[in-house]
């Protein structure tokens, strides 16, 4: 094996991405997810080193000298991350080593990312953890499927590797974890803390106009692992981790196969951890109890928007009654919600944004999370935003200078500038509203620990706004 370190670059300061989050920004308060995109192949690769830079504080004068003790350095980027991870290779004082990028961003656009910097040698597209693998390997760079290079001042592209089906193959990423990684630098604010998030399988049934990683490189289609295999891993974490009070499974929806979530549920249960997931708002009662009743604490959903047709627009699959009624149950079981909003969407107006944030309110999730729609290459979105003319700056900047996610969509009838401006009206409706601060109040009144960090939290998030 050549030695291979595996890198989350260094960034603006509190950026995450977390080698794959769908949110590669600064957010509302400090936020690290996991970089599990990265630590499935540094599983595969023996003799690997994983370095995380954002949550752990590592500045770029710190990794440069480490290249020197490694063949291959791979890099995950992302669109909004691009431009400082490619000045990142470039600063490489190693000429003996080999660098690739991986991740959505270069699996969209594989040429363009190589002609931006001879920096890069390849790029790895789509699923790419035996991709790294055979490039570790040292096999020749020809012979690698899914990868795109750089010979001879030529860029050439490989065939695409074969999905992944056999989800077990993959090794357990908390081996990553522990060997490299320090789970107390990892924060979310809706998880309790010190958190540990993977992922059980990959895909996603839902067609989401704008969703990034079913339309770039899991698929429409959900590969899973093995309730056993999963229930395995989160046996070890528990040996690893045993001050971990929560384990988040980050599939894209965790819910897309109901009988399995309630194997996996159960399986959990006998191993008595606390954990939560993704899921979308049409869970049936049923299945939500047996998830209950096995340990499941909160759920992250999508809800969008509170307009019906704009859910139409993006292809959710969501009926508002049916939300309306899946967050019923989950309050009358004692779940926790943790709800998304998307402002912005194709076919959002002063009026929707109103409508949108009513119903945030009707339905009370116990926190949200307001997003601005963010065209990334290669969705559905992104391609009606070129067609329709919606996109500023021909939608290259999706933060600006200090991470915060900017509006790249505008409409001749909702300027981009409302729309960011509509975050904050969002946030401070439903924040700040009498039963909603005594709700929070409570609950840390409670505990002297959530007292402690809802507190922090209330600073960072003050200072987000001032920010923005």
């Amino acid at each position: 094996m050549l030695k291979t370190l595996f890198l989350h670059p260094p960034s603006f300061e509190g950026f995450d991405g977390g080698a794959g989050s769908r949110y590669q920004a600064r957010r509302e308060i400090r936020s690290f997810w996991y970089p599990t995109w990265l630590a499935q192949p540094a599983a595969l690769v023996p003799g690997s080193r994983l370095i995380d830079a954002p949550p752990a504080g590592i500045t770029l004068e710190r990794v440069l000298p480490l290249a020197k003790d490694y063949e291959v350095c791979v890099l995950h980027t992302s669109t909004p991350s691009f431009a400082s991870d490619v000045r990142v290779a470039e600063k490489n004082m190693n000429p003996r080593l080999l660098v690739g990028f991986v991740g959505a961003h270069v699996a969209v656009a594989p040429e363009a990312s190589l002609r931006a910097s001879e920096a890069i040698d390849f790029v790895a597209r789509n699923e790419f953890d035996f991709t790294i693998r055979e490039v570790a390997e040292g096999r020749p760079l020809s012979a690698v499927d899914g990868l795109s290079y750089r010979t001879d001042g030529r860029i050439l592209h490989n065939r695409e590797r074969a999905t992944l089906e056999d989800m077990d193959r993959l090794p357990f990423v908390v081996d990553v974890y522990k060997r490299d990684l320090r789970v107390e630098d990892y924060f979310i604010g809706y998880l309790l803390h010190p958190y540990v998030s993977l992922y059980t399988g990959r895909g996603c049934r839902s067609k989401c106009t704008f969703c990034l990683w079913p339309q770039t490189v899991g698929g429409h289609r959900y590969r899973t692992r093995t309730p056993d295999h999963v229930a395995d891993e989160i046996a070890l974490a528990t040996t690893y981790f045993p001050h971990v009070k929560e384990y988040f499974f980050d599939d894209d929806t965790f819910t897309d196969d109901l009988p399995r979530a309630e194997v996996i549920a159960r399986r959990l249960g006998k191993l008595g951890v606390t954990w939560s997931c993704n899921a979308k708002a049409n869970v049936p009662y049923e299945t939500l109890k047996v998830m209950r009743d096995n340990g499941l604490r909160l759920l992250l959903v999508g809800y969008e928007s509170g307009n019906q047709q704009i859910l139409n627009n993006i292809k959710k699959g969501l009926r508002l009654d049916v939300a309306r009624k899946f967050t019923r149950d989950c309050r009358m079981l004692g779940i926790t919600i943790h709800g998304t909003f998307i402002l912005g969407l194709p076919g959002e107006t002063r009026e929707t944004i109103e409508e949108t944030i009513r119903y945030a309110r009707e339905i009370n999730p116990h926190t949200i999370q307001v997003s601005i729609a963010a065209p990334y290459p290669g969705t559905s979105m992104h391609r009606e935003a070129v067609e329709n003319g919606w996109l500023q700056n021909d939608g290259q900047a999706l933060v600006n200078a200090r991470g915060v996610q900017i509006s790249a969509l505008s409409y001749a009838h909702l300027p981009h500038t409302e729309i960011f401006d509509s975050v904050e009206t969002f946030y401070k409706r439903f924040y700040f509203r009498p039963g909603k601060v005594a709700a929070l109040v409570s609950e840390m009144v409670k505990s002297p620990d959530t007292m402690r960090r809802r507190l922090r939290e209330g600073v960072e998030f003050f200072r987000f706004l001032a920010h923005r």
